[in-house]
């Protein structure tokens, strides 16, 4: 029986070889837990698709988190931009008869306006209002989970330094209700959570980092090995490295 790597260059290795593709977070049972927000979303996501004619997710990953509904309406189609993501979530998504389509984070959505009573998405890297609203039909619905302001900032922040006001407030559940409403969408729900974040070992970081590559833009072991190996020391002499997520539902309604 194998065991587990222990060692600074052994634990950075293994996360190195880790796949990164899709939402699946699987890797990291027994290496980092992240508390989840008390709304349970994909349990709301799946009721809402239940009762759905046409719906749409934005940026689905691997389609894991669409994939978790029991029942997925007559039209379904998902989007996502990164093209080992969009083969995953084909794969995962097209025997239940939803459609994937390619489209990039930052472009026009590819639908016809009005083509959707709902529109879903699960952390989204930014919500295009003006385009959600466009493809909703009148009466329907955008419901999403968010990430919120600073979210893992002391992850950011360790490798980064001190962030701005400006950067350290983004996506702040205000800033959200604002744009919503400017795309002439009304707010239904809106909730916002805090949630515990602990890193058990050096691994467990390289791997998030590899895998949320926002959080420290262009990251590389090689460019952070030193604060890398500062950090392993850390937690190898006091314990879990804890952050803290930023997470918010939203639930708007084209009137």
């Amino acid at each position: 029986m194998s065991q587990s790597p222990t060692t600074f260059e052994d634990l950075v290795a293994e996360a190195e070889a880790a796949p990164t593709e899709g939402w699946d977070f699987s890797w990291f049972e027994g290496r980092a837990t992240e508390a989840r927000p008390s709304w349970g979303y994909a349990r709301a996501m799946g009721e809402r698709l239940a009762k759905a004619e046409a719906a749409l997710d934005i940026q689905t990953g691997g389609g894991e988190v669409l994939n978790t509904a029991d029942r997925l309406p007559p039209l379904t189609v998902a989007t996502e931009g990164w093209p080992p993501n969009v083969a995953k979530a084909t794969a995962l998504l097209r025997p239940r008869g939803a459609v994937v389509v390619a489209s990039p984070e930052d472009a026009p959505l590819p639908f016809a306006d009005e083509a959707f009573d709902l529109v879903v998405s699960r952390h989204p890297v930014q919500a295009h209002w003006t385009e959600i609203a466009r493809v909703l039909r009148p009466g329907g619905t955008y419901f999403a989970q968010h990430v919120g302001p600073s979210s893992a900032y002391e992850v950011v922040e360790y490798f980064l330094g001190p962030q701005s006001e400006a950067a350290r407030n983004a996506r702040h559940p205000d800033h959200e209700r604002a744009g919503a409403e400017a795309a002439g969408l009304e707010i239904v729900d809106l909730r916002a959570e805090r949630l515990r974040m602990e890193f058990y070992d050096i691994g467990a970081v390289v791997h998030f980092l590899r895998k949320v590559v926002w959080m420290v833009p262009g990251f590389t072991v090689d460019q952070y090995r030193d604060r890398l190996r500062e950090l392993h020391e850390r937690i190898e002499a006091e314990g879990p490295f804890v952050a803290h997520s930023a997470r918010h539902l939203i639930e708007a309604r084209k009137p």
